[in-house]
């Protein structure tokens, strides 16, 4: 009985709210924007979502910058946000075309070369638009895969799987990546899987712990794991922003050959990554998620770290 009235209650959420999703996938780009600063004006100016996060973070990571700097950033950061958040809605109805003219891949022919031999990890960070890193799949000869964080709201779940199959992607958990690999593997079936590599673990779970942006923390290492023991080939995915709505992705290779690399060094190459990116321009890192909030907090009984 609870049961059916949760679901109906996720259902009724999802109704809700679909008019005006599809409504916002309909308008062109020059409307689109506009909305978005109408949204960065009640985020940032009235609600003030989570901004109190945002600035402690970067005054964590960025502790020589002014705070003039920092609130440049913070400002810079919302607005992009905003535009991301919209952009994502975008997805709904944007062409084959259209994702490509927006979002420029430089140097496909390093992944086309790889997928020859071996199944590859395409690992990326919170960062610029990570939505659209799903059209690379246009690209690419192999199965192509997304690991997700599936959305509570099983209606608004469903919603998102069928719009990310539009550019040839197949959604799977974290727990269904191994298995989709060995089976794969089994099966002579070569993939590219896609993951958002700078989560923030569980501490009781953290196996790795080392510095992200000059901190320690416990490191999400799940993508080295795999490429280790499935001998996978690693690729970092660099995203910049070249101006508003258009990004380029750039591909970097980290490991061509998982199993021959040594312990750490597929995470470590990540983060190195990861930071330079963010450093390159902080304002389009996701810096409303709480990364560092299990900073210093390493077991004592932890002694291999980087």
């Amino acid at each position: 009985m609870f049961a059916d009235r949760f679901y109906h209650m996720q259902l009724l959420i999802f109704l809700l709210a679909y008019p005006f999703i599809w409504l916002v996938s309909k308008l062109p780009f020059r409307l689109l924007y506009m909305l978005s600063d109408l949204v960065f004006v009640l985020l940032y100016h009235i609600v003030g979502y989570r901004k109190k996060v945002v600035y402690s973070n970067l005054k964590l990571v960025f502790p020589d910058k002014p705070d003039s700097e920092l609130k440049q950033i913070q400002k810079k950061f919302y607005a992009h946000l905003c535009d991301m958040f919209l952009e994502m809605i975008k997805t709904m109805s944007l062409s084959n075309a259209e994702v490509k003219k927006r979002y420029a891949v430089q140097n496909i022919e390093l992944i086309k070369r790889i997928e020859k031999d071996r199944s590859i990890l395409v690992v990326c960070s919170h960062y610029a638009n990570w939505e659209w890193n799903v059209s690379i799949n246009n690209y690419v000869n192999s199965k192509g895969y997304a690991v997700y964080q599936p959305i509570a709201n099983k209606y608004f779940d469903d919603f998102v799987r069928k719009v990310r199959a539009r550019f040839n992607t197949t959604l799977i958990t974290q727990k269904q990546t191994v298995k989709t690999v060995v089976k794969d593997k089994r099966d002579g079936v070569i993939g590219v899987f896609g993951m958002v590599s700078d989560q923030s673990p569980m501490v009781s779970k953290a196996q790795y712990w080392s510095d992200f942006m000059g901190i320690k923390v416990p490191i999400f290492n799940g993508a080295e794991t795999m490429a280790r023991k499935l001998d996978l080939a690693v690729v970092f995915l660099k995203v910049s922003k070249v101006k508003r709505g258009y990004y380029k992705a750039e591909f970097i290779p980290i490991a061509e050959n998982g199993a021959a690399t040594e312990e750490n060094y597929i995470t470590d190459t990540f983060l190195r990554l990861a930071e330079q990116q963010i450093k390159e321009e902080p304002a389009y890192y996701l810096w409303t998620h709480r990364r560092w909030k299990h900073r210093n907090k390493q077991p004592a009984h932890y002694a291999k770290v980087s």
